[in-house]
């Protein structure tokens, strides 16, 4: 079982930047998909983006393509998303999760088994 811990979230202004990283232990890091999701107060958790195990392959949501990356370093067992230009919709708290052996619902959370407690990101217009 992997443990998940996100960190770096924050308030920040309208086109500013943040980097979030999300630690894996207690698991093969390697054998994770990496995702990365959103919630916003009254909405449902949301996509953001995800991560293939080797980290050839990328995944985002459309809301956030040309301004958000995401990366993975397997020695370091994180994954993180760097997010660029950011908008007062971008406003949520941000969570962290992890397939076993990647999913098909690479964009839903039922396909992903383990998540992180969260960092807030508060974008100020």
């Amino acid at each position: 079982q992997v443990q998940l811990v996100e960190s770096g979230g924050g308030l920040v202004q309208t086109g500013g930047s943040l980097r979030l990283s999300c630690a894996a232990s207690g698991g093969t890091f390697s054998v994770y998909q990496m995702g990365w999701f959103r919630q916003a107060p009254g909405n449902q958790r949301e996509f953001v983006a995800a991560i293939s195990r080797s980290g050839r392959a990328t995944y985002y949501a459309d809301s956030v393509k040309g301004r958000f990356s995401i990366s993975r370093d397997n020695a370091k067992n994180t994954v993180y998303l760097q997010m660029n230009s950011l908008k007062p919709e971008d406003t949520a708290v941000y969570y962290c999760a992890a397939a076993y052996r990647g999913t098909s619902q690479v964009m839903g959370p039922l396909g992903y088994d383990y998540w992180g407690q969260g960092t807030q990101v508060a974008v100020s217009s």
